[in-house]
């Protein structure tokens, strides 16, 4: 069974920066063969993809946030992370942690991810 938890969303001014975390865990799940995937989900709307990270290490970005959101990951910690800069009040969304066993692929539809994370709110303020 694999987890994937995540963190560090809160509510934040508009401008302001946050790092959201997802530790992942699974008896038989090898972090680094996998492509993380960071979505988001505001009121009323459908899941969006943010931010992918390869095994590669390679990232890809949704047009929305190129520039202002950086993923990364620590393979050792079976950890991924998105520090969010410049956070707009658009950004406001429960974001969702996801892991594609095609370790290769920066996908962007929800459909090629395999586990997903509970979510974490984040919130910016006007």
């Amino acid at each position: 069974q694999v987890q994937l938890v995540e963190s560090g969303g809160e509510l934040v001014q508009t401008g302001g920066s946050l790092r959201l975390s997802c530790a992942a865990s699974g008896r038989t799940f090898t972090f680094s063969r996998y492509a993380m995937g960071w979505f988001r989900q505001a009121p009323g709307k459908e899941r969006e993809f943010v931010a992918n990270s390869r095994s590669s290490g390679g990232t890809y970005y949704a047009d929305s946030v190129k520039g202002r959101f950086t993923i990364s990951r620590d393979n050792a910690k079976n950890t991924v992370y998105l520090q969010m800069n410049s956070l707009k009040p658009e950004d406001t969304a429960v974001y969702y942690c996801s892991a594609d066993n095609a370790g290769w692929r920066s996908s962007t539809k929800t459909v090629d991810y395999d586990y997903w994370g509970q979510g974490t709110q984040v919130t910016v303020s006007s």
